[in-house]
């Protein structure tokens, strides 16, 4: 059985699509690109399709990871390409490897998301970014089904910048999608390194976290984007490939040290 690793995205208004959409999505794209599939066994049998750490529902991103057993083996890149063209654009199959490690959801330890705060402008968003910076704890309340909860929002945050919006656009292409272009009015851009941690601190966290230490307050909810997600380094607070460790496992030859 060969296990194949994917990264997709959601792009413009795709970002809508629930987790559940998209399963549906992707397994009509499996049956569509006549996939392989290994099935779970039982009464009612199944395609072993793995999620990890899915956005929620309206938020873009750039780096969604699922894995797949295939009953027979498949090259990689051309199964990339038979599944893109069999989803939707907006669900886009960017990067496909072999599983050669384990521990795929174990490297997810941190998410790089960008946030566009249209009505904001860049200096307010820089003092807002500041004072979170600056405090020792940001408490925030959510509401969950246990009732209303309160945490710490900024200990998650392994870093936080307002960054200039046109270098934002042109650097990351997110002004490319659609929904997600800038408009004339002011328009604040934050870039945001969350650690994922339990309970999970969310970019609208953040944002409550922002309004309580410098009453930001955008007037229009902000457009959030999931850049990256993988392993973190500390030091530096970025983000890395979590698929690099498969790559890195496939270009060794077989029965060298």
């Amino acid at each position: 059985m060969q296990r194949i690793r994917l990264r997709y995205t959601k792009r413009g208004r795709l970002r809508f699509t629930s987790h559940r959409d998209f399963q549906r999505a992707f397994e009509r794209a499996l049956r569509r690109a006549e996939v392989p599939m290994a099935y779970s066994a039982g009464f009612t049998p199944h395609p072993k399709v793995s999620y990890a750490n899915a956005a929620p529902t309206g938020v873009a991103s750039e780096a969604e990871y699922l894995e797949i057993a295939l009953s027979e083996a498949r090259e990689p890149e051309k199964l990339r390409l038979l599944l893109d063209e069999s989803l939707p654009d907006g669900l886009d199959v960017v990067d496909a490897v072999e599983a050669r490690t384990s521990g795929l959801v174990e490297r997810l330890e941190a998410s790089v998301w960008q946030l566009r705060l249209d009505g904001v402008e860049h200096a307010a968003a820089e003092r807002a970014v500041a004072a979170f910076l600056a405090a020792g704890a940001v408490e925030v309340q959510r509401m969950t089904k246990n009732g209303v909860r309160t945490f710490d929002a900024r200990e998650a945050v392994a870093r936080l910048e307002a960054v200039d919006p046109q270098v934002a656009g042109a650097r990351e292409g997110i002004f490319e999608q659609g929904a997600d272009r800038p408009t004339p009015a002011a328009c604040a851009i934050l870039r945001l390194v969350v650690r994922h941690v339990t309970p999970a601190v969310r970019p609208d966290d953040v944002l409550s976290g922002l309004r309580a230490v410098a009453d930001l307050a955008p007037p229009v909810p902000a457009a959030v984007t999931r850049l990256a997600q993988g392993p973190l380094h500390e030091e530096t607070g970025t983000v890395t490939d979590p698929l690099a460790p498969d790559r890195d496992a496939a270009a060794v030859p077989e029965g060298s040290a």
